[in-house]
């Protein structure tokens, strides 16, 4: 995978190795190993952890060929590799796999929380609808694949996902 910084002199080369089985992943860039690990994503923001260091991303603008994205205060312009958004989706279905992909309730579609109809410690049976998306002025329901109880929630009313993310962890 090759992507440009804007105000760099050079291309930053880089490729992931490895998914590793807590949700990180081991990546090169220009030849040297590093630890990504993703702690939140939604449709314009996300944190992540780049060896040992916190970070905080938000994205201003998305186009077919670069992104415009504030990283730790700071603006910055990539130039998108084709498969670059490939990438980023199985790294998100490697992180919501962590609790056990049984286990997690997640988003289909990108969109926002108009609804949670249920709480930490209630019980549901399988089809029931546990969360609410609102996107493109429809409501679509997030339902619960088989019978358990909440185990945790972990969106919040008014929040903002993105597809895949994972929105309640069953027990």
């Amino acid at each position: 995978m090759e992507f440009k910084i804007e105000d760099l002199t050079g291309a930053v080369n880089g490729e992931v190795i490895q998914t590793l089985s807590n949700g990180s992943v081991k990546i090169k860039i220009n030849g040297h190993e590093h630890i990504l690990k993703l702690l939140m994503v939604s449709t314009y923001e996300f944190e992540f952890i780049l060896d040992h260091s916190f970070h905080y991303a938000k994205i201003i603008k998305s186009g077919t060929a670069e992104i415009q994205l504030i990283i730790d205060g700071q603006p910055i312009t990539i130039r998108k590799h084709s498969k670059l958004t490939e990438v980023l989706e199985k790294s998100l279905r490697m992180q919501s796999r962590e609790g056990g992909i049984e286990n997690s309730l997640t988003s289909q579609i990108p969109g926002r929380v108009v609804n949670i109809l249920t709480k930490k410690g209630d019980s549901v049976k399988k089809g029931d609808s546990v969360i609410i998306l609102e996107s493109m002025k429809m409501q679509v329901a997030i339902k619960s694949h088989r019978d358990g109880y909440i185990k945790e929630i972990k969106v919040t009313q008014g929040a903002t996902v993105g597809r895949n993310e994972v929105v309640a962890i069953l027990g």
